[in-house]
């Protein structure tokens, strides 16, 4: 796949260029499928964000950036769905627009419904993330960001980048989030980390590694030992 994973969704001119170079053509061309799910999984979670994360009317742009069309893939309901009609559905999107919300949520219901099996597979997919949508492809998200607890009862998410992400530092509303705090964060992963603003994405590209998209600020952890 190729990753585009956002803090806060395409909220800045360079954040949307470099998804329209992922894309590889123009986003009126292109077919989305926006995953809702972390959003049930939150203790700050509420039908009306998730609603307004669908209908395109969030803070965090992402289905309202002028897809040629726009589906909601709901995790929670594909075991119940014939799985070769929701596979097509995935592989004939061309992007997936993933909601944030809690990372450890939304990672058991990849793997219960068997999305994330099917991701290595989709070689030209898009992933847009914004927040936990980003957060739950990293290997760790630390027990800072613990609140919903998987019955493994850890904080591993997917592990498709080798890399951790504390999103929304020095965020008005998360007055917890500075930059010092995810420096006391990282230090407890075994693996490198980013800290990223609401101004800043990273791009993941085979062939072309790791990418930092940003008109903010943001810092690269590394393991000391």
């Amino acid at each position: 796949m190729k990753l585009l994973l956002t803090s806060a969704g395409v909220n800045n001119p360079s954040i949307h260029a470099a998804l329209v170079g992922l894309l590889d053509k123009p986003i009126a061309e292109s077919t989305a499928l926006c995953i809702p799910t972390a959003g049930y999984g939150s203790s700050y979670g509420s039908p009306a964000g998730i609603w307004r994360f669908v209908s395109g009317q969030s803070a965090q742009p992402m289905c309202e950036l002028g897809w040629k069309s726009v589906g909601v893939l709901e995790l929670t309901a594909l075991p119940s769905i014939d799985k070769e009609r929701w596979t097509s559905w995935v592989r004939e999107a061309d992007v997936l627009l993933v909601n944030g919300g809690d990372a450890l949520f939304l990672s058991y219901w990849m793997r219960q419904s068997g999305l994330a099996d099917l991701l290595p597979s989709l070689r030209e997919t898009v992933w847009v993330g914004f927040s936990a949508g980003s957060m739950v492809l990293t290997p760790r998200i630390g027990a800072d960001f613990v609140d919903w607890k998987p019955p493994t009862g850890d904080d591993q998410t997917l592990g498709v980048v080798d890399f951790s992400i504390f999103p929304h530092v020095d965020h008005v509303d998360l007055p917890e989030n500075t930059m010092a705090e995810a420096e006391r964060w990282a230090a407890e992963l075994p693996n490198a980390a980013y800290a990223i603003d609401d101004d800043t994405a990273i791009k993941v590209t085979d062939g072309e590694g790791v990418e930092v998209v940003t008109e903010g600020h943001w810092k690269l952890f590394t393991p000391t030992t």
